[in-house]
């Protein structure tokens, strides 16, 4: 009796941790709707959501009795290193948008997750399948079709560098999440997003400057720091803690595909049949190399 209560509650922590992780890739997925009303860089965009978002955690941890200082001394490194990465995968990114064309620059950022999935043999010690394998090249192979026309011409050797670097960074945020294991994940997504706001804040004193949004950007602003970046990171890092890096790699995937379905529903931008048949192979890719046999 014991065993089997044991293992449906393992089922259910399972199943809150997929829905924790998936929903924040749907709620990432609409910050292109709200940037779209906003008038400042994206870089001042992120500064803002940062600053936010993790004031709005880090108050919601003080106001449940703190940080627990030793969990925190125990995963300090990774928890910071994480942050780090957060920050600086938004800034190279920011930067590959610049060098490069926005299509290329998100097709190589994106490439950071295939990267964890294909090395978790070795980070973690989980076993690649065939399934595995198979998802993998139907979501690599959607992407490419939702990224759009691709232009190769007159490309930027630093561009390309700088692209990749958004993509180790990105890869390197699931990698040292997967090592926190005692910081609870309020706590771990309050320490990550004040430690990326740092990183963003160095990124934006030295190019664009401090922004200065006008009246009408206000709201949006909130809603995208508290809701799309405060509530959304809880999720994001509550559901990875508990997700073999596999999943956390295939699912990632639905943030892009969110993306471009609430543009079109929302913005009534025009999706292309290759970018619907893209959108169908991540979504089924991912949903294929989450299958189990017992």
């Amino acid at each position: 009796m014991k065993e089997t209560d044991q293992r449906r509650s393992g089922v259910s922590s399972g199943l809150l941790s997929y829905g924790a992780y998936t929903l924040a890739m749907l709620i990432f997925g609409t910050n292109g709707l709200l940037v779209a009303h906003i008038s400042l860089p994206a870089s001042q965009i992120v500064l803002l959501r940062t600053l936010l978002g993790g004031a709005l955690l880090t108050l919601l941890v003080l106001l449940r009795g703190g940080f627990d200082r030793a969990a925190v001394r125990a995963d300090a490194l990774p928890l910071l290193i994480g942050g780090a990465a957060l920050g600086a995968n938004w800034v190279a990114l920011f930067e590959a948008f610049r060098m490069l064309n926005i299509s290329l620059a998100t097709l190589i950022y994106y490439a950071g997750p295939m990267l964890v999935l294909l090395l978790s043999p070795v980070l973690f010690r989980e076993k690649l399948t065939g399934t595995k394998i198979t998802a993998l090249c139907l979501v690599a192979v959607g992407l490419v079709c939702i990224s759009g026309s691709i232009a190769f011409g007159g490309l930027s050797v630093p561009g390309l560098f700088v692209a990749a670097l958004s993509a180790l960074f990105y890869a390197s945020l699931i990698v040292f999440n997967k090592r926190i294991v005692r910081a609870p994940g309020l706590q771990t997504a309050a320490i990550e997003l004040d430690a990326a706001f740092v990183v963003v804040l160095i990124y934006v004193l030295f190019t664009t400057g401090l922004p200065r949004p006008l009246r009408a950007d206000l709201p949006y602003i909130a809603l995208i720091g508290l809701s799309n970046t405060g509530l959304a990171y809880l999720l994001y890092f509550s559901g990875m803690k508990r997700l073999p890096a596999q999943s956390v790699a295939l699912i990632s995937y639905i943030d892009p595909v969110s993306t471009l379905l609430f543009s079109a529903l929302l913005l009534h931008e025009t999706l292309t049949p290759l970018q619907l048949l893209g959108a169908a192979l991540i979504i089924g890719g991912a949903m294929f190399g989450e299958l189990r046999r017992r």
